[in-house]
């Protein structure tokens, strides 16, 4: 299997983590950075019986998709990855990576038409652009956080 796409192999539940630290599903991995996370998505285990506009209605769900592809052949051919029996591989785009990240947090590891859906981010996906904006989003994501958890220790400041 090529290195560069260990990421997308599924991972184990971790079953060593201390009962607090546990969540209420088991997770293989509990936490992504700007960098991991994507706009795209790759969605693997979808069975192979036509089922593009089930996926694409229950990918609605989620945020305003942009772009939906079968990768199946694409992925088996030049990546020698190998997939489920009689699955396939999907690649999504939803216009903001918050709607990326509800999408994989509700359909990862859910059962759909007998399958069992694998989702993870792609950003292999991502142009240099897109990078760019996703970063500078966080930014200013975490520069409204900060004001406002300033704001907050002020305003209970003045009750005290």
């Amino acid at each position: 299997m090529n290195n560069a796409n260990e990421h997308h192999k599924r991972l184990q539940y971790c079953r060593t983590r201390l009962k607090y630290r546990q969540g209420r599903q088991l997770k293989a991995v509990k936490v992504y950075t700007v960098a991991s996370e994507s706009q795209y998505l790759l969605i693997f285990g979808v069975p192979k019986i036509n089922l593009i506009q089930e996926l694409k209605n229950k990918l609605r769900q989620f945020g305003s998709l942009e772009n939906l592809k079968n990768i199946t052949e694409k992925w088996v051919q030049t990546l020698s990855y190998e997939l489920e029996p009689f699955t396939e591989v999907y690649c999504v785009k939803y216009k903001k990576v918050e709607e990326a990240r509800r999408c994989k947090r509700y359909l990862d590891a859910r059962e759909f038409y007998g399958g069992i859906l694998h989702i993870s981010y792609a950003p292999e996906y991502e142009t240099l652009e897109e990078l760019k904006s996703k970063l500078q989003q966080r930014a200013y994501e975490i520069n409204c956080r900060i004001k406002s958890n300033q704001n907050y220790i002020k305003k209970n400041k003045r009750i005290e």
